[in-house]
């Protein structure tokens, strides 16, 4: 297995663009899982380092639901030194492309993205 540098646990901080993409990859959290192994494969707990908001019960949902649409493969080798590891397919690879188009949105459009948050939790219909 190729050596990778470890994801940093503030790859995905609480102000992240991603997280106000209005549109969803499967679940809340698999775009972040998808871009969390686009690198190559990772073992759960390396995927748990930036999502550690998130809860081990739901990354494996996220996970199985990724590998059910055909994104994301799950190798669990006979070794246990190596253990589980998780990777793109190539189908999984192809949305990389979508994802950051979908951020680069996300980022260009903070503000207002949080306004209408903002505007919603307090109960405002955003009409003036």
């Amino acid at each position: 297995m190729t050596h990778r540098q470890p994801l940093p646990p503030d790859l995905f901080d609480e102000l992240c663009p991603s997280s106000l993409v209005p549109f969803r990859f499967g679940d809340k959290w698999a775009a972040l899982v998808i871009h969390c192994l686009a690198d190559g494969p990772r073992r759960f707990s390396e995927i748990q380092v930036p999502l550690r908001r998130v809860t081990p019960k739901v990354l494996t949902q996220s996970l199985r639901g990724l590998e059910r649409t055909g994104l994301v493969s799950r190798t669990a080798h006979a070794d246990p030194k190596l253990g589980v590891h998780y990777a793109l397919t190539p189908l999984g690879r192809s949305v990389l492309e979508p994802l950051a188009a979908a951020y680069a949105w996300a980022a260009e459009h903070w503000d207002e993205l949080l306004d209408a948050q903002e505007r919603q939790s307090w109960g405002g219909t955003g009409v003036s």
